[in-house]
């Protein structure tokens, strides 16, 4: 006969859409989830707002408080997903120094916090989980830390933030313009009454960060990234991808590679860039995530998968907890921090990539001169030039494709343009990635 499992006692902070169906599926199927990790699982307290509120899920009544000590204190693992930094950086805390185990789905707390959280972690024989963190269902976090614990990463680069993979999928396929993709994301519930940190590449940035920390062992913050968004992407921007057989994606990419200085760094960076259509990243639709990770000896692989959305984040959150109930029941810990490379910071000016530049041009002899002279004054090569059919009154409508080049050279040749006589409107710069 075997002996009784023990039985864990945990807090859920947070009943919203990951929340409530977290607590679903761990009640429906608790012999499944017991049989896995070793260990009953037994919510006994949820953290909410308000206790009255509507759920996505059913939840007893008896269980839900607002009250933080009665769903921290005591309990043997405790769910974070009420998100933001605060009160979540002091709720997380307040259990990891009891040496409760965390499993957290927030990533801008890990981005904001994380030295402090695996810190609090480590010095009380605690243990923090984060796959939900980065990309919903797709377990990249455990890809990293675990998997190739045995390789050297050299780069990771993918699609992190389905909602503006969504919006940028619509002006794709459907011709939408910006604002039409972001009205139809909001409508069906892929993008917040208030998209910013999605659309301005926050989000994304946050993600960057803690994949680079775990792919390179070096600490990095989501200052450390830097970030445009795809608010000024247009039908046009589109159109001239198509043209060229490339699609725009919103690419978070993280690199090792060796600096000006001749050091080896980190260059970490989000923005949108045309991909070719045969990329892997290009195929990538809706609200799906990709990430790419290139290792030294396991070559490219490529994680896929639903990155937002209750029932998959919930899948990763469950995941971590069935991981972090076995530790518990049994001894053992996660991966602590890896920190030891401390590699610098680069400095994004000093990447290399292609622009793709689209300007309104007089219409006159001499102004490819002109143009060419720029990039040529910049020591940047120029790969093509094409004239588009916009009517515009005195002017055309040219695209210009560089050869690849320096980051900060690519900028000066932007800036100059913008002022030169030659030049109306520099109406669009985009990247060109994966080639």
């Amino acid at each position: 006969m075997s002996a009784p499992r023990p039985v864990l006692a945990v807090g859920v902070l947070g009943a919203g859409t990951v929340g409530s169906q977290v607590i679903r599926i761990l009640q429906s199927s608790r012999e499944d989830f017991a049989a896995r990790s070793g260990a009953q699982m037994e919510v006994r307290r949820v953290l909410v707002r308000n206790v009255d509120a509507p759920r996505d899920s059913p939840i007893d009544r008896e269980l839900l408080t607002t009250d933080p000590a009665e769903a921290i204190d005591g309990m043997d693992l405790v769910v974070e997903l009420i998100g933001g930094i605060e009160p979540a950086r002091t709720f997380v805390l307040r259990a990891l120094t009891q040496g409760i185990s965390v499993v957290t789905g927030n990533k801008a707390l890990l981005a904001a916090h994380g030295p402090e959280l695996y810190e609090a972690a480590a010095s009380n024989d605690a243990d923090l989980y984060y796959e939900a963190a980065v990309a919903g269902a797709v377990p990249v976090v455990y890809g990293l830390r675990e998997s190739l614990a045995g390789d050297r990463v050299t780069t990771v680069m993918g699609i992190v933030n389905g909602t503006t993979n969504f919006i940028l999928d619509a002006m794709s396929s459907k011709g939408l313009s910006y604002e039409g993709a972001l009205k139809q994301a909001q409508d069906l519930g892929f993008a917040e009454a208030d998209p910013t940190a999605d659309v301005e590449g926050l989000d994304a940035a946050a993600k960057c960060s803690i994949l680079a920390s775990l792919a390179f062992h070096t600490r990095v913050g989501i200052d450390d990234v830097a970030v445009e968004g795809i608010s000024n992407i247009t039908k046009e921007d589109m159109e001239e991808a198509a043209r060229v057989g490339h699609t725009i994606k919103l690419l978070a990419i993280a690199e090792r590679r060796i600096g000006e200085d001749g050091r080896e760094g980190v260059a970490m960076r989000v923005h949108p860039a045309q991909v070719p259509s045969d990329h892997p990243l290009a195929s990538v639709d809706g609200a799906f995530n990709a990430i790419l990770v290139e290792g030294e000896n396991a070559g490219r692989l490529m994680f896929y998968g639903q990155g937002a959305g209750g029932a998959p984040t919930a899948s990763a959150v469950l995941s971590d907890l069935v991981a972090a109930a076995h530790h518990r029941a049994f001894g053992g810990h996660a991966p602590r921090e890896s920190v030891y490379a401390h590699l610098p910071i680069l400095d994004p000016g000093s990447t290399h990539t292609r622009y793709q530049i689209r300007l309104q041009v007089e219409d006159r002899l001499g102004v490819l001169s002109d143009v060419a002279g720029i990039f040529a004054r910049h020591g940047v090569s120029i790969q093509s030039v094409h004239q588009r059919n916009d009517q515009v009154p005195g002017a055309c409508v040219i695209v210009v494709t560089s050869h690849r080049a320096r980051e900060a050279d690519l900028r000066a040749v932007a800036r100059a343009l913008a002022v030169s006589d030659a030049v109306r409107e520099v109406t669009s710069t985009i990247r060109v990635e994966g080639e």
